[in-house]
């Protein structure tokens, strides 16, 4: 699962995330809530959440063991990334295995607590900017698996059968870097 033989055409597939997980809950709390410096009291609904904040914060983090063994055994799974601290420039440790390539990111659908976070730090501590989020936050998807572009399709509905959101977010390409098209811009990370 290191990415031993990864080559330019693999495809990968996210899994959805729940939110946020454990990645960058301290930033998270000194941006949200005002008893650490922030704008909200835990209760509060800021526009574009549809339930209290320490709710949304603190929503439970999503575990794919069983949707990943299950995928495992019916499909040749090349990588395995767990998107969790540094997020993104997880991928970097791919390359370690698999040399002369990179992952190029296209598809990012972060919930609305991403949002609020990068806007509300505008407001109160200063600007996180979008490589920062994409270096410290999941912005949607929590797990995610390299495959063979032809298992693609098979991948989705096994994970559709296990109740996990998934969809292509990215590719391997024959670049040693980490970039990402966010917001219609390339960003690159490493």
């Amino acid at each position: 699962m290191y990415g031993n033989n990864l080559k330019p055409g693999d495809v990968v597939i996210g899994l959805r995330s729940s939110g946020l997980h454990s990645n960058g809950i301290t930033l998270a709390r000194k941006v949200l809530f005002k008893q650490w410096g922030g704008k909200y009291d835990p209760f509060e609904i800021p526009d574009g959440l549809t339930r209290e904040l320490v709710y949304e914060v603190l929503e439970p983090t999503r575990i794919y063991v069983k949707p990943f063994f299950k995928l495992r055994k019916q499909v040749n799974v090349k990588a395995a990334v767990h998107i969790t601290g540094d997020a993104y420039l997880k991928f970097d440790k791919l390359m370690k295995f698999s040399k002369g390539i990179g992952v190029v990111f296209d598809n990012f659908k972060p919930q609305p607590i991403f949002e609020l976070i990068q806007k509300t730090a505008s407001e109160v501590k200063g600007v996180i900017t979008d490589e920062e989020m994409l270096k410290t936050f999941n912005m949607g998807w929590g797990f995610a698996v390299v495959v063979e572009k032809e298992d693609v399709d098979q991948v989705l509905e096994i994970l559709e059968k296990s109740n996990v959101e998934s969809e292509p977010i990215g590719r391997v390409v024959g670049e040693e870097l980490i970039a990402v098209i966010y917001k219609n811009r390339e960003i690159i990370l490493k």
